[in-house]
């Protein structure tokens, strides 16, 4: 398992160690790109997990992360493995690949699975989650996404408007009278949602299950196919690790 100098190389073994050092460059662009988008979508886009009943949207960001993290290492790991010829390190290297393009194609087949399943948990959960959490002791982060969502997209409740009216909340002396939150007046004031008229809240056709569907769908295709791009390029890698080791161990032989 000695090194080899580049001089003692076969023409054969000299081309897939350049192939494979430029395919850790690119892979470990890769792994800040799927790192990003894991951050992106746990800092940026996470407001409304809250409203969700499973985890897995979340999982699959948690996922990315790591994956984006272990290729980072995976990559530098590979340019060493490359130039000192090292099998031994070859060899990690291969099962690490092996590792993340599992990982990526979990992340990816999660995506895909929650994205067919996501209309119908919507539908089933997120009037109960609107008209019996929010505002309620112990769910701030619900009251917090609600709001944000009826103010983002510009809707009112979970089909529409009259989902409130069975709200715990509204019918508590906290609510002060409004039969919908303040956030779904289209100017935001305080008291606003004592008058659900057209004229003073937002009177959405699907209410905010169609907007906040459609708004998690557009990230799930995002991290289905970052996981699963960044998993078929992984292919080449192993492909051209399994041959510069094979290389590697007929030179020593």
């Amino acid at each position: 398992m000695g090194d080899f100098s580049e001089k003692n190389s076969t023409c054969g073994t000299v081309c897939l160690k350049y192939l494979l050092f430029t395919f850790n460059c690119c892979f470990w662009l890769a792994g800040l790109a799927v790192m990003a988008v894991g951050i992106w979508t746990l800092v940026l886009k996470s407001s409304y997990i809250s409203l969700l009943s499973s985890g897995t949207y979340l999982a699959t960001a948690y996922i990315l992360v790591v994956a984006g993290v272990v290729v980072m290492v995976t990559g530098v790991l590979g340019c060493c493995a490359t130039f000192k010829e090292r099998r031994n390190l070859l060899r990690l290297y291969f099962i690490l690949l092996l590792l993340i393009f599992l990982l990526e194609l979990v992340a990816g087949v999660l995506a895909y699975v929650y994205y067919q399943q996501l209309s119908s948990e919507l539908k089933e959960n997120l009037r109960d989650t609107l008209t019996k959490r929010y505002q309620q002791q112990g769910h701030e982060a619900v009251t917090s996404a609600v709001d944000k969502l009826q103010q983002e997209f510009r809707c009112c409740g979970s089909n529409n408007s009259e989902d409130w009216r069975e709200s715990a909340w509204v019918h508590s002396p906290e609510a002060q009278g409004r039969v919908v939150p303040d956030s779904c007046c289209k100017t935001l004031t305080p008291g606003c949602g004592t008058r659900d008229h057209a004229s003073n809240i937002y009177k959405v056709e699907g209410g905010c299950i169609s907007k906040l569907e459609t708004f998690i769908q557009e990230h799930l295709q995002v991290i289905g196919a970052v996981g699963l791009g960044v998993a078929c390029v992984q292919v080449f890698g192993m492909i051209f690790t399994c041959c510069l080791y094979k290389n590697l161990k007929l030179e020593h032989y």
